[in-house]
């Protein structure tokens, strides 16, 4: 007969019984998951900006805008409808973390991502928009216009930038 290592004997009686588990043993696997309030709140990245899943639609844009913080999120409501009605019919996804709009068979032409004070849209196309953008961009055709808290919105500019953008070619991402 062979003796059994003191190690191996005590893992041995250490393991329990499949039999003997009570039926209040916590589930390994279940503390591992999210209740689902959990699961639907989603992580702020670096900046506030809301970590959201890849997906194609007005479902992933309307959770990307529930998920961004404090003022963001209103400002986030008044672009997305602003984009709506300059577009009718316009493709959303949100890819990258940030909500991307442009027009089927074209590409993107504007990008949202939110940022600690600000946020950031990128019109792809912006060196061909009239008045060109504010913000200059390392991309030569890129330009952007950051959104502040105090500053307010030029709802009329914002939206001919809209609609000129959507009339250049996207980008392919």
């Amino acid at each position: 007969m062979a003796v059994k290592s003191s190690k191996v004997a005590k893992k041995a009686t250490a393991r329990p019984s499949t039999a003997k588990k009570s039926a209040a043993a916590p589930n390994p696997t279940a503390a591992r998951r999210k209740s689902p309030a959990a699961a639907a709140k989603p992580v702020l990245l670096s900046g506030g900006n809301p970590q959201i899943a890849k997906g194609y639609g007005d479902a992933p844009i309307r959770a990307y805008i529930e998920a961004m913080p404090g003022w963001k999120r209103d400002v986030g409501h008044r672009l997305d409808a602003l984009i709506e009605r300059t577009i009718p019919g316009v493709s959303k996804a949100v890819k990258w973390n940030s909500p991307m709009y442009g027009v089927e068979g074209q590409g993107w032409f504007l990008g949202i991502h939110c940022f600690t004070k600000y946020i950031k849209v990128a019109f792809f196309r912006g060196t061909s928009l009239r008045p060109i953008p504010p913000g200059a961009s390392k991309s030569q055709d890129t330009r952007y216009l950051d959104i502040r808290e105090d500053e307010p919105l030029d709802e009329a500019q914002f939206a001919s930038w809209v609609k000129q953008a959507s009339q250049l070619p996207g980008e392919r991402m």
